[in-house]
């Protein structure tokens, strides 16, 4: 009886935890597994699932919460939103005597309902683990996975067993955007209120029924000395690249990074921005709204999708064009794609310094092959405005787990026969571990000196004298964005 309650609640016996499975990690009600013969690590959490007579009595209380509520809190918090149903909810159990809840069991289902009205239904628990960084439901009867910030994918003990359930969840997120998804217009994808990214699909096109997919915003956001402490960079490829970023307040450099899918791109541009000066006026514009800096003078853009009747639509390179009115010091784009790739780059080629992005890439040569090809089309020529290319890969350790790390620091030099080259500044060493400095001559460098008058001696101190700031706070366990952002902020060379 116990095992068949535990199914029915959708968790695994606990007499099952010794057939095969070695415990990894516990942390709340959370147990990470490792399974004999599956590469794939288990996630399991308690998560309801409710049948029967449990399902009517949620179901009915709804069905009157929906009318006597209002649809949405505005301006408040997740966890604001969901005391404020817990509340009212109780109050409707109280006064609806003729729905019957079970003696002693009325936040039970009120929390229930709350889940399933302001929350995410079975997968809510898991939108609440700070560790994890995507939630995919790939349709019924199959496990929801998930992607760790430490174990990477990861197979979870929750299943939707109904479509139908699959499908109002995704409803419940589109009305709550003001967006739609039905058979007509078969996708959604959008970015929630709280920052998280979801992407939806449902039949026909989705064919093995209703699919979601979250991706979590990340209310704390990494910091330089989180990026060290996880060994994604080091120290004086830190400080190197907090040079170029700033350029000594004369010309800063035009950087991309490139990468893979959810290889830390955008998290390393993030860090890369917290360089720029206090007193610069930055735009960013982004597919979705991801980046979060601790600055005063930032102007975010987010493309708006088409309306329901087709029209509206602001896509990435009209909001490239219109921040190039603003005057703005620094660009930065989220994610090159397309069109407004070339208008980046043209900005880059009239003297706006100092922009960055991202592309999905996995060689800083094949970004210049990207680059030139269809459809973002920037021609050669233009391709030398750019300095740098920072290659981000996301790395499976078996001991370790989930590792990111810059591989390729490369600088593209123009050439005099108008071409221009790569040479690779810093490499990663896979056998040690370490991104080592190749001892190639960096030609941005020389132009730095051209421009500022210092030499060798002098921009070599100053860039381990950002060295030693960074180490500094990482010893000191100073890792908040604001704070580590306070400190860079904090240091003027031009002032020497």
């Amino acid at each position: 009886e116990a095992k068949g309650n535990a199914r029915k609640r959708g968790e695994k016996p606990v007499q099952e935890a010794s057939e095969g499975r070695t415990l990894v990690e516990q942390y709340g009600d959370v147990k990470i597994w490792r399974l004999a013969g599956d590469p794939v690590m288990f996630y399991e959490t308690p998560a309801p699932h409710y049948r029967g007579e449990e399902k009517k009595l949620i179901t009915s209380l709804i069905d009157i919460a929906v009318n006597v509520m209002p649809p949405v809190y505005k301006g408040l918090s997740q966890d604001e939103k969901e005391k404020r149903y817990l509340k009212e909810i109780l109050e409707i159990i109280k006064a609806t005597p003729e729905i019957k809840i079970p003696v002693n069991s009325e936040e039970f289902f009120a929390r229930a309902v709350v889940r399933e009205m302001a929350g995410y239904g079975i997968i809510d628990e898991l939108t609440k683990d700070e560790w994890l960084e995507e939630i995919m439901v790939n349709g019924p009867n199959k496990p929801v996975f998930v992607y760790h910030r430490k174990y990477g994918m990861m197979k979870t003990s929750v299943v939707f067993y109904d479509d139908n359930d699959i499908r109002d969840l995704i409803d419940r997120i589109a009305r709550n955007i003001g967006r739609r998804i039905d058979t007509q217009v078969p996708i959604l994808d959008a970015r929630l209120n709280d920052g998280t990214r979801v992407n939806a699909t449902i039949p026909p096109i989705s064919l093995d029924g209703s699919t979601l997919t979250l991706r979590k915003f990340r209310k704390d956001p990494l910091s330089a000395i989180d990026l060290l402490n996880y060994g994604t960079m080091n120290p004086r490829l830190a400080a190197f690249m907090w040079l170029c970023v700033d350029g000594l307040g004369v010309k800063p450099a035009n950087i991309l990074v490139a990468g893979g899918t959810a290889s830390g791109k955008t998290s390393t541009l993030n860090v890369l921005s917290s360089f720029i000066p206090r007193q610069e006026r930055i735009v960013s514009i982004e597919d979705t709204a991801e980046l979060s800096l601790p600055l005063d003078h930032w102007i975010r853009f987010e493309v708006r999708p088409p309306s329901l009747e087709g029209t509206g639509e602001v896509d990435l390179n009209e909001l490239v064009k219109n921040s190039l009115r603003m005057r703005p010091d620094r660009i930065l784009v989220g994610e090159i794609r397309g069109a407004e790739g070339y208008t980046m780059f043209a900005a880059m080629n009239t003297g706006h310094s100092g922009c960055m992005g991202t592309v999905h890439a996995n060689s800083a040569r094949e970004t210049l092959v990207r680059l030139e090809s269809p459809p973002i089309n920037v021609p050669r020529i233009m391709l030398s405005a750019l300095n740098f290319i920072i290659l981000q890969n996301r790395i499976h350790d078996r001991k370790r787990g989930l590792l990111r790390r810059i591989t390729e620091f490369a600088e593209v030099v123009p050439t005099e026969e108008g071409e221009i080259s790569l040479q690779v500044l810093y490499e990663w060493d896979p056998v040690t571990d370490e991104t080592k400095a190749t001892g190639r001559q960096c030609h941005y460098l020389q132009e730095l000196k051209r421009y500022t008058g210092w030499t060798d001696e002098q921009i070599e101190s100053e860039i381990n004298e950002r060295k030693e700031i960074l180490e500094s706070l990482q010893k000191k366990g100073v890792r908040k964005l604001e704070d580590v952002c306070a400190a860079i902020q904090a240091h003027a060379p031009e002032r020497k």
